[in-house]
């Protein structure tokens, strides 16, 4: 599919099977545009997706892929490509999508996340897990690099070394130097992990450093409920959730990040991430505390330094200019845990995961309602 057929097709398709339907849904009660300098949010595409899609990629000529964690045996494949219909098939093929632990640095487990590199290349962050919690499978944790053509495995790294037993690696960020990795935890002690990508290295990074852990006590509304873990036995508990959304600044040299429970955003340099020679004290003293900005999942980072922020709580997109300014973009109650960004060719791209509507969420019950929108705007300029 060509940019320009991105830009000419809406929404196609509903759930099953890639049946047509004839024209978008009106925007619907309290759906908000941005404000002039840039566009209107606007649903661009409902993707029939199998399960909890939590990441989105986009290539250079619009092929669309999500990414489905293995959060229970009901995930039938962990990466997904997107057609023109709103139809999702498995990439690069079934086989590779089932998992293996006779084969674990050669099929998909956990798939959170992917990117697209500077030559387009996709990089794949596999957690290794079985289910939503559980130690990695050994070997199972690791970034995959893909030729798109022709769907070839060009590079593996193994991330077992800087993986822990309550390990769940959650986001990716790659540039020419390295690949940055969180890890919110299941236990809520958060981490970040970084790649060398000239040698191969991979270094644990602020585990347990108060910058990536779950903040005890934050209060997570999103459609209007306590976001809590809830068991059919009317119990509950509160969500874990360390290091989760990441972004890279526009140059590599600064790498943003937050805890999926906590309201606050942290900077610190990829230089010292990567850095051999610096240790934990080194990297914990180059963290910059970036204030209050709500409760989030995913960010990225533009050209201009601003960074953006889905805010879950109001089905939003928001943005952080970088003279420390908030601002909200624009909103849309179909926008439902506004997950992950992809910016390409000038739109800002996001996807609806609905993960609060998951049964471990609603008391066993799945509330998911495929299927799953995505959403663009245009960007300012610059």
């Amino acid at each position: 599919m060509t940019r320009k057929g991105i830009a000419r097709r809406g929404l196609l398709a509903a759930a099953g099977g890639g049946t047509a339907i004839a024209a978008l849904p009106p925007a619907p009660a309290g759906a908000q545009a941005a404000p002039a300098q840039g566009g209107p949010l606007e649903l661009f595409r409902m993707a029939a997706a199998p399960t909890t899609p939590t990441g989105l990629a986009l290539s250079r000529d619009g092929r669309m892929f999500l990414f489905m964690p293995r959060f229970d045996d009901k995930t039938v494949y962990s990466v997904g490509e997107v057609a023109e219909d709103g139809s999702v098939r498995p990439w690069p093929d079934e086989a590779t999508n089932r998992p293996d632990p006779k084969r674990p640095q050669d099929t998909f487990f956990h798939i959170p996340n992917g990117v697209f590199d500077a030559e387009d290349r996709l990089w794949v962050l596999d957690a290794g897990l079985m289910a939503s919690s559980g130690p990695p499978v050994p070997g199972a944790p690791k970034l995959m690099c893909f030729d798109l053509g022709s769907g070839r495995v060009m590079r593996t790294i193994l991330l077992g070394p800087a993986v822990e037993p309550t390990s769940s690696l959650n986001d990716l960020r790659v540039d020419a130097r390295g690949a940055f990795i969180t890890d919110q935890g299941q236990d809520g002690q958060g981490a970040v992990i970084a790649v060398d990508l000239a040698s191969g290295r991979v270094t644990r990074r602020l585990a347990r450093h108060s910058s990536t852990a779950s903040v005890k006590g934050v209060l997570k509304l999103v459609e209007g409920q306590p976001v809590r873990q809830r068991r059919p036995d009317g119990g509950s508990s509160e969500v874990q959730g360390g290091a989760n959304g990441i972004a890279l600044s526009a140059d590599g040299e600064t790498l943003f990040y937050a805890p999926l429970m906590g309201r606050r955003l942290y900077a610190v340099p990829t230089a010292t991430l990567l850095d051999p020679q610096a240790d934990d004290a080194a990297v914990a003293a180059a963290v910059e505390d970036l204030g209050e900005k709500g409760l989030t999942g995913g960010l990225t980072a533009d050209a201009a330094g601003r960074v953006y922020l889905t805010w879950q709580e109001f089905n939003a997109i928001g943005v952080r200019h970088p003279d420390g300014r908030f601002e909200q973009l624009g909103s849309d109650p179909r926008l439902i845990w506004p997950d992950t960004f992809q910016i390409r060719d000038g739109w800002l791209y996001v996807n609806s995961a609905q993960v609060n509507r998951r049964g471990s969420f609603n008391g066993g019950i799945d509330r998911q309602q495929p299927p799953y929108a995505v959403f663009r705007m245009r960007l300012p300029a610059g």
